[in-house]
């Protein structure tokens, strides 16, 4: 039962049409029918609204002063009393915009931005502008900056001129392993970058970038992690092809495991990426980089099933949507990486190092490698950059690391 199903129905709503909030009951509950919300969240959220506006009229506030500020004291005080529910938040952020997209409460307020906030977001708009950086890239930029002038500048543009090497190298040290030493390796160059644009916007005299300390970091020294076809098969079988969500985590999955493609590449499919007629699609792959790929036909078979008979209603141009409402895009790779991860849990695939959508592209060019096809073969399916990044799957071939590898001396032992 869909929110219109429910709301025809429903003795609460009758009671809030024709209650003191009438108006805001309305808007909400069309707000919620557009979205295609289920009849156990809209029933949620209407008793959500009536609670908030109890208690908010109580509070001797109006109802058209009804803001962010409002929504965080109700949410505070109620949780003090009931067991918090992970979508209310969500439920009052789609009534904020609803009554708003009416012009029944003032617009938001402004957020208040510290000092350190406004020069990592002028950082950010330098890295998108001037440096073409995708957008996560860019993100993720802005977090470690952040958390960087924090530490070394506490208050703020004021003491720039106090960074010294050694200040920048001691947070280097002292950060180095808070987690692996990939993640180190990115901190490092982060910060190198960030010191680079303060001296670069006049911000520090001295060039401190280059006395960033490097982390080691053997390139290229691990295995990829990689499926045998048939357990990559029986992955696939895994899928209820008869349900919304199994069709669409078959195709998802297809695209993965033939077509290697990245799981922020498969989030972020569009429907007209898909050339029907000449069997193609475009993939917006890493660095902004787009590149046309033919399209096997068991993947657009699996694509289309799930578009006939899983996909639902939406006026989003993305090819996976949602299952619950709202139905739209993923917002990131993450939710196709969890897909990936409880499609393997289903089949009963264990005892790997990496249990995500990146284990199904190693598993294709480790496929690849052995039924003999050539690195540049590969690496032009991958979309590698570099031959390097393609290189490493030699290490996978066993039988012909054995031809290359020196006899044992004094023989077999």
């Amino acid at each position: 039962m869909n929110a219109t199903d429910y709301l025809n129905r429903s003795a609460l709503y009758r009671k809030l049409v024709y209650g003191p909030y009438r108006e805001f009951a309305g808007v909400y509950a069309v707000k919620m029918s557009n979205e295609g919300l289920g009849r156990q969240c809209t029933w949620r959220s209407l008793s959500l609204f009536r609670d908030l506006m109890d208690w908010h009229v109580g509070n001797g506030h109006a109802p058209q002063d009804l803001n962010e500020i409002h929504v965080d004291r109700f949410l505070e005080h109620r949780f003090k009393h009931w067991k918090p529910d992970s979508g209310d938040r969500s439920a009052l952020r789609r009534l904020l915009l609803a009554l708003r997209e009416k012009g029944l409460i003032p617009a938001a307020l402004p957020i208040q931005r510290s000092e350190h906030e406004m020069i990592v977001d002028v950082f950010g708009q330098y890295l998108s502008t001037e440096r073409g950086l995708a957008a996560a890239t860019v993100g993720s930029h802005k977090l470690l900056s952040l958390r960087f002038l924090r530490e070394v500048c506490p208050f703020g543009a004021d003491e720039f001129a106090a960074l010294t090497p050694e200040i920048v190298i001691g947070y280097v040290e002292r950060h180095a392993l808070d987690g692996s030493a990939d993640s180190g390796k990115a901190m490092c160059g982060v910060v190198r970058a960030f010191l680079r644009y303060l001296h670069l916007k006049g911000f520090i005299s001295t060039p401190l970038a280059d006395c960033v300390p490097s982390i080691r970091r053997w390139r290229l020294a691990g295995l990829p992690t990689f499926l045998p076809p048939e357990k990559v098969q029986k992955v696939l079988d895994a899928c209820d092809r008869t349900t919304a969500m199994g069709s669409r985590d078959y195709a998802v999955l297809m695209i993965l495991a033939k077509l290697g493609l990245r799981a922020s590449e498969v989030a972020t499919l569009n429907l007209d990426d898909i050339d029907w007629q000449s069997g193609t699609i475009l993939v917006h792959g890493k660095g902004r980089r787009q590149a046309t790929m033919p399209l096997r036909h068991d993947v657009g078979t699996a694509i289309v099933a799930y578009i006939r008979h899983g996909r639902p209603a939406s006026a989003c141009h993305r090819v996976f949507l949602r299952t619950l409402a709202p139905h739209v895009g993923f917002a990131s790779g993450c939710a196709i990486t969890m897909i990936a991860k409880q499609a393997l849990e289903r089949a009963g695939i264990d005892g790997y190092a990496h249990h995500g959508a990146h284990l199904f592209r190693h598993s294709l060019a480790t496929d690849l490698l052995r039924s003999g096809a050539s690195f540049a073969e590969i690496g032009q399916l991958l979309r590698h950059r570099s031959i390097d990044s393609t290189r490493i799957y030699a290490k996978l071939d066993i039988e012909k690391l054995r031809e290359l590898s020196l006899p044992w001396p004094g023989g077999v032992q």
